[in-house]
């Protein structure tokens, strides 16, 4: 899927997360120890995978992607998991503006919960730009 297509997700997305993030008291970004931490979950509820959303912890400290990591979903684990497991990790080291700009391919067999990840990760780096 193209970044560009998940960029347009990801702004939808930001509009929303406003209203979602007040109603469940969610802070989407928070800071510890020099690290920010963004989750996904309020930002892009929208983005799903192959049986609903599909969040993440995406970690940053000085501007750069220190990891991103899966929080619960409602995916097949079988699917999800071999996605995860190629996916998680193609960000980490990369600086934001990298990061935002990746074209990250899905994994074969597990299409669906690769692009909900895809699109949790770039709403979240995109949401952290604009909120940092």
């Amino acid at each position: 899927m193209k970044v560009q297509s998940k960029c347009m997700a990801a702004v939808l997305a930001l509009c929303l997360s406003a209203s979602a993030g007040a109603q469940t008291g969610e802070r989407p970004l928070t800071k510890e120890k020099g690290v920010a931490v963004v989750t996904t979950t309020t930002i892009a509820p929208q983005v799903r995978g192959f049986k609903g959303p599909t969040p993440v912890k995406i970690y940053i400290r000085k501007n750069k992607v220190v990891k991103v990591e899966a929080l619960p979903n409602t995916d097949s684990p079988k699917y999800f998991s071999m996605a995860a497991g190629k996916l998680l990790t193609v960000w980490d080291g990369k600086s934001v503006k990298e990061a935002r700009k990746m074209q990250v391919d899905a994994v074969s067999g597990a299409t669906f919960s690769s692009k909900g990840l895809i699109g949790h990760v770039q709403a979240g780096l995109d949401y952290y730009e604009k909120n940092k």
